[in-house]
């Protein structure tokens, strides 16, 4: 059926999937449980397991594929489970969306396979025989009527396409863009994402890092919009073993973050410029690579474990030596005297609306309710980032979300106090 992903990794042994796909349930178990961002148990549970890359790949594939199509496998499911999925156990709703993602959406892994692994997880998990009986039959029934079902495009009530987004977004996004357009946009979020670098042209040149990329396998063409970006055409495995990687040669990052940061200019000795909102150094580092000599950059970053990965990420590309890093908040930073700066970006915290296909995640852990917190957080950075800002500088406010509040909305309550 249409809109498969090909599985290219080295075929692993039975014993490494089925570790492969234990704790990639493990993972998505946790994240349910916590309604946390999944990132953090995908770096706990399988980056830092004993998995090989190919097994590690499949591990984050199905953990990520099974929450981009979360709400089309629990229609599967509820059509072939005499128990509703929302009356579930976490474990075994989350065991059936691992067999059923499989079957439908890894057309490398044989349906046997698929089922028989994803069984074994609950005998090791220790569950009981009638439980794993359940979900092996289940598992098997979809398996062998799964080429007479409708795919995501058409599983929907009265043959509609399945979303996979929550409710409250969607009704807001028909709202605002009408049915068409937001049926686009969460087509497109379901997809798995291309990978976008942004080449550190202080150490290479676009071309060269293309070559480079091209000749080690990868598929890779130039950014549609940003000037120093590539993006890889095809499953690029671990960002850690592509070229120039540990040499700092490039960072990945969307070419709307690119940007973000352009918008900056100029770029200039004897200017101040602030990255008031630093995260994991996307930004900075490329300001870092931005400014000439004789400029200034600081980050501001209070998250503890940001701020370290902020550091490892600058060595990694050469561009620690002339910035200054800040571990505290915006506020706590303005109240410690500085001088003003000529330039400040704000890439504020947000609900991530806009980041949905790369942290698919977040359909799930937001609520509407969320959109006001994060607005009154916003408004409290701006208005402390404007009182760092010297006269004519510049000031930019990002976020990547498509959400009203936590853009227009915003900027029009900064405008009429400032």
């Amino acid at each position: 059926m249409r809109g498969k992903t090909r599985v290219r990794p080295a075929r692993p042994g039975r014993q490494q999937q089925s570790t492969s796909r234990r704790l990639a349930i493990l993972c998505l178990c946790r994240r349910d449980r916590d309604k946390s961002v999944v990132q953090v148990h995908i770096d706990r549970l399988i980056h830092g397991s004993s998995l090989a890359g190919p097994d590690r790949q499949l591990a984050v594939m199905l953990v990520l594929g099974v929450l981009r199509q979360q709400q089309f496998l629990d229609t599967v499911i509820a059509r072939f489970s005499s128990v509703p999925p929302g009356r579930m156990k976490p474990l075994t709703l989350t065991a059936l969306r691992v067999g059923v993602y499989q079957l439908f959406f890894l057309d490398r892994i044989p349906a046997s396979a698929a089922v028989n692994e994803t069984v074994k997880v609950l005998k090791a998990e220790k569950q009981p025989r009638w439980l794993i009986n359940f979900v092996n039959g289940v598992l098997r029934t979809i398996a062998r009527q799964r080429t007479s079902l409708p795919g995501p495009d058409a599983a929907g009530k009265d043959g509609a396409p399945v979303l996979n987004h929550p409710d409250w977004l969607l009704r807001r996004w028909r709202a605002r863009y009408g049915p068409d357009r937001t049926e686009e946009i969460c087509r497109l979020n379901n997809l798995e994402p291309l990978l976008s670098l942004r080449v550190n042209t202080r150490l290479i040149s676009r071309e060269a890092l293309a070559d480079r990329c091209r000749r080690a396998g990868h598929g890779v063409r130039n950014g549609r919009y940003a000037p120093d970006a590539l993006v890889l055409e095809s499953g690029a495995g671990a960002v850690a073993n592509l070229p120039g990687f540990a040499e700092g040669l490039f960072q990945v990052q969307g070419e709307a973050a690119q940007l973000a940061t352009l918008l900056l200019a100029p770029f200039a000795a004897g200017r101040r410029y602030l990255d008031a909102c630093a995260g994991l150094g996307g930004k900075t580092g490329h300001l870092a690579q931005l400014l000439p000599a004789g400029a200034e950059l600081t980050a501001v970053e209070p998250d503890r474990r940001r701020f370290a990965l902020l550091g490892e990420n600058l060595r990694r590309l050469g561009a620690d030596g002339n910035i200054t890093l800040f571990n505290g908040g915006l506020d706590e930073f303005a109240g410690s005297g500085q001088r003003r700066f000529d330039a400040i970006l704000i890439d504020a915290p947000c609900s991530g609306t806009g980041v949905i296909r790369r942290h698919p995640d977040i359909r799930w852990n937001r609520q509407e309710d969320d959109l006001h917190s994060y607005q009154r957080q916003q408004g409290i950075l701006l208005h402390t980032a404007a009182s760092l800002l010297a006269p004519g500088g510049i000031l930019v406010y990002a976020t990547c979300s498509l959400e009203p509040e936590e853009n227009q909305q915003v900027i029009d309550a900064f405008c009429e106090t400032h």
